[in-house]
């Protein structure tokens, strides 16, 4: 059975409050990549006595225990994933759509390029920007 966030967090000793996992639940029913304002309006919607101050703090505990990443795609809005397996993700500049792509062929020639370069690939992030292709 797949570790949920909310066991991620307990398996970090982060504390846990309603508050906090009504906010974790958000993020884990996200099929986007929201923002904190996203975040807190989902999440009050949920439990009307959480504050955007709690979100933010909510968000960079999570973020300093590792279990969210934080994304940010050149639009001026930090958004967050949880932070699992990875993977790239592909930028709809028109719409601002993230969409999350894994290419094996993809993730050998960054790491053939880096020792070419006589480096050792530690970690990477990979984003992409795009329109989409109209039909004609």
């Amino acid at each position: 059975m797949a570790e949920t966030l909310l066991d991620k967090c307990l398996g970090r000793n982060i504390r846990m409050t309603s508050q906090r996992q009504t906010i974790i639940k958000v993020i884990e029913g996200s099929d986007d990549h929201p923002d904190v304002d996203q975040l807190y309006l989902r999440s009050v919607a949920e439990d009307n006595t959480i504050s955007i101050a709690t979100v933010y703090r909510t968000v960079k505990l999570l973020e300093e225990a590792g279990v969210i990443e934080k994304l940010e795609f050149g639009d001026g809005r930090a958004r967050y994933e949880e932070a699992r397996e990875h993977h790239e993700h592909l930028v709809d500049v028109e719409t601002g759509e993230v969409i999350e792509f894994f290419h094996a062929e993809l993730e050998a020639l960054k790491e053939e390029i880096a020792q070419k370069m006589g480096y050792e690939l530690i970690d990477h992030r990979l984003e992409l920007y795009g329109k989409k292709i109209k039909d004609s």
